[in-house]
């Protein structure tokens, strides 16, 4: 791997951190479904988790089709990030355990709640889209306007994870 491709895994891996929340989507059927969740990236594993509810219908999407898109968008700084994955569905109870925060707590009493389940996510590929904020590209825009070119808002890069 390149120094280029280690620098863009890099990059897609920290605006990932620093966004949090992913809209996960899974086929339904002939369907796409969304959902906003939290993540938990560990980089380290090559893996992104999330906490779901066994009660919902995530884990039986992903039985059917464990092909998945995770979307982390932050629209206030122009930062996205498209990634695809396999995703699996365990009830590995030490992890739960690690995992659980506070936030986990607006959903569950407790990390011992047994319909609580891992969603582990491992990554294919992802592109990011990183720009320097709102109001410099907004900015770059209107003078690529007035100047008939292209704005140059920012780095597009496509990643194999």
């Amino acid at each position: 791997m390149s120094n280029n491709d280690m620098r863009d895994q890099d990059r897609a891996w920290d605006l990932m951190k620093k966004i949090g929340f992913a809209m996960l989507v899974t086929r339904d059927g002939n369907k796409l479904r969304a959902r906003p969740m939290s993540a938990y990236l560990a980089r380290d594993e090559n893996m992104i988790y999330f906490l779901t509810d066994a009660r919902h219908h995530k884990d039986e999407e992903i039985a059917r089709n464990p092909q998945v898109n995770l979307s982390f968008a932050d629209a206030g700084s122009q930062t996205y990030v498209s990634l695809t994955g396999t995703a699996a569905v365990s009830n590995d109870r030490n992890k739960i355990r690690d995992l659980f925060t506070t936030t986990a707590k607006a959903w569950w009493d407790s990390a011992e709640d047994p319909n609580i389940r891992l969603l582990k996510i491992t990554p294919d590929d992802a592109e990011f889209w990183d720009s320097p904020g709102t109001v410099v590209s907004y900015v770059k825009m209107a003078a690529a306007a007035v100047t008939g070119t292209r704005p140059d808002i920012g780095d597009n890069r496509k990643v194999s994870m």
